[in-house]
């Protein structure tokens, strides 16, 4: 008996329809399992891969594919450990260390010497770790309101968000979600995968605490929240600052952690495109 789709199958078929209809849907190979990738762009175009942040899976960046995409040949990921369409399996994942392994095997399946890097949130930690694991393999880095890399987290942001990740449910991260993006309105479908993504079981996000970015060599561009919930935007601006006196850094308005890049596509776009060139 054919086994019928699950709530959260249904939820990113949905999403997926968003993109544009010649994106083309890949499975890279990697010794830690198929990873999902969507690629979008011309086929010529200057590679950028694009990180989610945790649960957000590659579908985030919908809104961004039809202006990044007149220029560049974009790749968004479903994170390894993470919900979405990428498989865990073959060679475990046990660290951060493994996370660059399989980014180096993800670039080596699309075959990308170099590529342009932009991740959000999580996807920033795991951008920054990466660009300090593999400079050569990377051209310009992106950050959109990273996590544990120029600041920690608010206590209160940890607060509201543990009932959701230790009694996970579809409710707990609408609620969870409805706090931190207060007043920003991100897409209805989108909010709805996400919070579906918190409940698929398995999931396994590894970090290992905060990074320093002061190391980093590639070419650096921060974008942040105003008022994001996860962390002091002005101070981490500041920090971010200090860190990479050379990086570009701008705090967007009308926008907060989880409400990105959705909430602000525009801007993101048009700031993303002026900083790779």
């Amino acid at each position: 008996m054919p086994v019928s789709p699950s709530a959260f199958d249904l939820a990113y078929d949905g999403l997926r329809a968003r993109w544009p209809a010649s994106t083309e849907e890949r499975d890279i190979a990697t010794p830690y399992g198929r990873t999902r990738v969507h690629s979008y762009g011309p086929v010529d175009g200057p590679p950028l891969v694009l990180l989610p942040g945790g649960s957000a899976t590659g579908l985030v960046w919908f809104a961004d594919a039809p202006a990044l995409g007149r220029r560049y040949r974009i790749h968004a990921v479903d994170l390894l450990g993470d919900a979405g369409r990428t498989e865990r399996r073959g060679t475990p994942l046990n660290g951060a260390d493994d996370l660059c392994a399989w980014l180096d095997a993800l670039l080596d399946g699309l075959g990308l010497t170099r590529t342009h890097l932009c991740g959000h949130s999580y996807g920033a930690w795991i951008a920054v770790r990466y660009a300090l694991h593999a400079p050569e393999r990377v051209d310009r880095l992106a950050l959109l309101d990273p996590t544990q890399v120029f600041a920690g987290f608010r206590p209160g942001y940890l607060v509201r968000a543990l009932p959701s990740l230790i009694r996970p449910s579809e409710a707990r991260a609408r609620a969870f979600l409805a706090w931190e993006t207060a007043g920003t309105r991100p897409d209805e479908a989108w909010q709805h995968l996400y919070a579906l993504a918190t409940t698929v079981p398995g999931r396994r996000i590894v970090t290992a605490g905060r990074l320093d970015a002061g190391g980093l060599r590639p070419p650096v561009l921060v974008l942040l929240a105003r008022d994001s919930r996860v962390h002091d935007a002005a101070e981490v601006a500041e920090r971010a600052r200090r860190a990479l006196p050379r990086a570009r850094v701008e705090v967007l308005t009308e926008a907060t952690h989880h409400s990105l890049p959705l909430a602000a596509a525009e801007r993101v776009d048009e700031r993303l495109t002026d900083f790779l060139g």
